[in-house]
């Protein structure tokens, strides 16, 4: 079964916007469990501009499914992670003046360093995920880094999704391949929505976990945030592979 991780950013940002607590992310985040996500993702920057440093702190001890803590590992990124130890941390090669993520890693550039860190995670029982685009080889180097799961960079593809589907999918379904054949655990993130997720699923439901804040947050103001999550998880129901156009099966 593939998870759904509610990333839940875009609360916190709404919330910093005025100050004070409304809406309260806490409560956004038991929400999202008793609706039935399996996992709540947040994703700290330096400047605290949505999720604050506090509100992991906070968060930690009140969730009861998978919590998941994404970033850059910078030193205090790596400090936050060790004092809370959530159940994965999925380190992104984030910049400090990007808006959102929008590149995965060079993992062959940055072995050494992604070794070291995915290291002390292991340390700590922490489950790690790297995030990368889709290409073979800086999954295969995620691999030599120790990584648990590799975090498909799916931007790429929801752009190309209305374009042409089976085109969008190809390099994701080999990447996703790639996974398996190196014995990592996959995960996928990025612009997913209402509109891609289940083609994503059906091409590749081995998917361990999609982690969506954007897309679902935004459909959470027309559908209700209870509403929106059931229409998501039920966008993860198919369980086989269905042929792509002019194919027979794999």
């Amino acid at each position: 079964m593939t998870r759904l991780s509610v990333n839940i950013n875009k609360v916190a940002t709404i919330r910093n916007a005025r100050g004070g607590n409304n809406p309260d992310v806490l409560r956004v985040a038991q929400d999202c469990e008793r609706f039935g996500a399996q996992g709540i993702t947040v994703h700290p920057r330096p400047d605290q501009r949505h999720i604050r440093y506090q509100d992991v702190r906070d968060l930690r001890p009140l969730l009861t499914t998978e919590f998941n803590i994404e970033g850059n590992p910078i030193s205090e990124f790596i400090a936050l992670v060790l004092e809370n130890r959530p159940t994965q941390v999925t380190l992104v090669p984030d910049g400090h003046d990007q808006i959102t993520s929008n590149h995965g890693w060079d993992t062959r550039t940055h072995l050494n360093f992604l070794t070291d860190v995915t290291a002390r995670f292991h340390d700590a029982g922490i489950r790690v995920s790297i995030f990368v685009g889709a290409d073979e080889a800086m999954v295969d180097y995620a691999a030599r880094a120790g990584a648990d799961r590799v975090e498909l960079y799916t931007e790429p593809y929801a752009a190309a999704y209305a374009a042409g589907r089976e085109a969008a999918i190809a390099p994701f379904l080999r990447a996703a391949k790639a996974a398996q054949a190196y014995g990592l655990g996959l995960n996928a993130g990025h612009d997913l929505s209402l509109e891609n997720l289940a083609f994503f699923h059906q091409q590749i439901p081995w998917t361990d976990e999609v982690s969506i804040g954007h897309a679902l947050i935004c459909d959470a103001l027309y559908l209700g945030l209870e509403e929106t999550i059931r229409r998501y998880l039920e966008q993860l129901k198919t369980t086989s592979p269905l042929p792509l156009e002019g194919e027979g099966g794999y």
